[in-house]
């Protein structure tokens, strides 16, 4: 039997239906404008009809952008992410906000004497199909279901001990806490569990000016901002540091 593919879903799916459905009406009411308001009649008709076909499309080219960075681009980002991390392949990795598993999975396929740890609340409107079975299949699909440990948990409260981590990453998850403190705690709590000289390596497409300044507050060395990076849409910026 052909083993399964691992099935990262769709991030933000509301976001894509809403942006699809909002291309495909204005392309239609586009059309409908050039069947019943011929240019010459009205030149304000082929306005429209144009501003319909153009934002439509641009709609449309959105969504594509959004699936193709679900399916294809975070899955190569991914990678560039955990090389960022050093890992030696014996430690204790955290993936805060894990979703379905792609970080997760991608930190414990590095480490053959270590272990992924993974927390989410599981919420299907930031990513399709998201739930631990999902976490846990895909992680089977990896073959790394032996190295990960998966527990329904806030990052604002993370249920581990102070300085019990070795590493930590995060993607497209802290900005889904809506207010700026909340956001902070989640950047202490993080840094409250990593060991000292622990790495932190987190990408999100907002707030990232406010992760850098909450862990230089906490008095952390060498934290950096990268520049947009496109290979997942919204473009995202990576924040990366290492505990005093």
């Amino acid at each position: 039997m052909e083993a399964s593919k691992p099935d990262y879903g769709i991030d933000a799916p509301g976001v894509v239906r809403n942006l699809t459905l909002c291309g495909v009406v204005l392309l239609i009411a586009g059309l409908v404008l050039c069947e019943v308001t011929p240019a010459a009649r009205s030149r304000l008709g082929l306005i429209l009809a144009m501003v319909g076909f153009v934002s439509g499309f641009c709609f449309l080219f959105t969504a594509g952008l959004m699936v193709w960075s679900s399916k294809s681009g975070k899955l190569r980002q991914r990678e560039r992410l955990i090389d960022s991390l050093g890992l030696a392949g014996c430690e204790k990795v955290l993936d805060v906000g894990c979703g379905r598993g792609l970080l997760l999975n991608g930190v414990a396929r590095r480490l053959p004497n270590g272990k992924a740890f993974g927390i989410d609340l599981w919420q299907n409107t930031d990513q399709s199909g998201n739930s631990p079975e999902a976490t846990l299949a895909n992680a089977r699909a990896e073959n790394v279901d032996g190295r990960v440990e998966i527990r329904t948990a806030d990052m604002r409260e993370l249920p581990f001990p102070e300085g019990s981590m070795d590493a930590a990453v995060s993607s497209l998850a802290i900005h889904n806490i809506p207010d700026k403190e909340g956001r902070a705690k989640a950047i202490r709590e993080i840094a409250r569990v990593l060991k000292r000289g622990g790495r932190l390596s987190l990408q999100d497409f907002r707030d990232t000016d406010e992760y850098v300044e909450t862990l230089r507050g906490l008095g952390w060395k060498d934290v950096r901002l990268s520049r947009h990076t496109l290979l997942m849409f919204p473009p995202i910026r990576i924040v990366s540091g290492i505990k005093p």
